[in-house]
């Protein structure tokens, strides 16, 4: 009985020993499972955290340097360019629109008269230039005039008159002289057979028919020359 009373004991005591070692080893490792996912959560939170934060800021820093480099710098200076662009376009329309620009040939309708006067020294011819354009034109200078004759092309003097710049109206005349020497030689002279006039500062010419004396005094160019005045000096002698 004692032997057995002592086995029992025995098992009892290691019993006691095995359940404490396994309550030991459950605590170990329920320990070590809370620390993980202590460890783990406070990870993601931290993580979650920083990312949200992150994304929060980057977001709130792009959106405000965006909203402010586009919307206020580049809209700003589109809009200034786009007012510099029109005031220069507007300010050069406006300068156009008001300068005057020279008459050209093609602006003008030119006639030629017969305006000898009995008594007079010399026999005129008057040229009418009438602006034809539907805008107003200047005007100034001597025009160019060549006598078309058998004996080859004569070209008319200038006379030397102080010339007068002149704003020709829309639909308006102005005229100038061409004095030439009567053909008192009573000879055939030297026949006139056309007349070519260029208005000044031009390169196109307009041929007319003559329509003043048929002849020129024939001479070895010691006589008087054909003449003419500047534009507006139409009258006897260009005056």
């Amino acid at each position: 009985m004692r032997v057995h009373k002592l086995t029992i004991a025995a098992l009892a005591v290691a019993a006691g020993l095995s359940l404490t070692a396994c309550q030991s080893d459950n605590a170990a490792a329920t320990g070590k499972s809370d620390q993980s996912s202590t460890s783990t959560d406070a990870a993601a939170s931290t993580s979650g955290s920083g990312s949200d934060s992150g994304s929060s800021d980057q977001g709130g820093g792009k959106g405000t340097a965006a909203g402010t480099s586009s919307t206020s710098g580049k809209g700003t200076a589109t809009e200034t360019s786009a007012n510099g662009k029109g005031t220069a376009a507007g300010t050069g329309s406006h300068a156009s629109g008001s300068g005057i620009g020279k008459c050209l040939t093609s602006d003008l309708k030119i006639s030629a008269t017969d305006n000898t006067i009995d008594g007079d020294p010399d026999a005129t011819v008057v040229v009418a230039l009438t602006n034809a354009s539907g805008h107003d034109c200047r005007i100034s200078g001597y025009a160019g005039v060549d006598l078309k004759t058998n004996a080859g092309t004569i070209s008319a003097k200038r006379t030397g008159q102080e010339t007068i710049s002149t704003v020709l109206k829309n639909g308006k005349e102005i005229d100038f002289p061409i004095n030439y020497p009567f053909n008192k030689t009573g000879g055939t002279g030297v026949r006139i057979t056309g007349l070519v006039v260029t208005p000044p500062d031009e390169t196109h010419s307009v041929a007319l028919n003559w329509p003043g004396e048929a002849s020129l005094p024939a001479t070895d160019g010691s006589g008087e020359p054909v003449k003419i005045g500047p534009i507006g000096s139409a009258g006897q002698g260009g005056e």
